[in-house]
């Protein structure tokens, strides 16, 4: 499964990228809005340190106003995937900015249907949000679940992208879900090596070698 990090923050994202498993970014304005710099800008900036996709949300919600924004977003960088909300005018705009070559994440999904829709019109991306689909009491692991049955019975090619997530648990099912994708904020990233056990064990191995005088000298 690809990682992705849903960040607008230039040091988080360099932090990541070079530590070689950033696979892509997602961003909005909203991310961008907090870090107080020009959503442009920061666009520029993170494909010039991640070579995958980077998701890159445009603000109108009618099918011109997410054309026009769409190619002059994709315009930044090769690397820039439109992203558009799971509307009909969204549809509409993925299936446009697709049949121009431009990749597309179709977001807001919250059912199995609208993503088979999204895949019908040529998504490259379907970002289901599983965390706010656990907020209404349903289950958002099940969807990406359903998700992948609806892809692989029908051979749709379009790629699960496992949004919303709140715990390294979200990430764990996911991927045993069959999620292509998950993109995970920056505070559940830094906990993905995360164990007790792995800390413990570390520090018994430490304490052993040191109680047995075990050195590692220079030749």
């Amino acid at each position: 499964m690809k990682l992705f990090i849903d960040s607008a923050d230039i040091d988080e994202i360099r932090e990541y990228a070079g530590s070689g498993f950033l696979d892509g970014v997602t961003t909005n304005p909203s991310l961008a809005a907090k870090t107080g710099r020009d959503y442009v800008e920061v666009l520029k900036e993170i494909t010039g340190i991640v070579k995958g996709s980077v998701s890159a949300e445009v603000l109108a919600t009618d099918h011109d106003g997410m054309m026009a924004q769409g190619r002059r977003v994709a315009k930044i960088a090769s690397n820039i995937t439109v992203k558009v909300p799971l509307t009909w005018d969204g549809l509409k705009a993925c299936r446009g900015l697709r049949a121009e070559g431009i990749a597309v994440n179709v977001t807001l999904c919250f059912s199995p249907v609208q993503a088979m829709m999204a895949a019908k019109a040529g998504a490259t991306y379907i970002s289901p949000f599983i965390g706010r689909v656990d907020d209404c009491g349903e289950d958002g692991v099940g969807l990406i679940r359903d998700i992948r049955t609806v892809y692989d019975n029908y051979g749709f090619t379009t790629e699960i992208l496992a949004a919303s997530i709140r715990s390294v648990s979200h990430v764990r099912e996911s991927a045993l879900a069959g999620a292509d994708v998950a993109t995970i904020p920056a505070s559940i990233f830094k906990l993905l090596l995360n164990h007790p056990l792995t800390d413990k064990g570390l520090a018994a191995f430490l304490a052993d070698a040191k109680k047995a005088g075990v050195e590692i000298r220079g030749t």
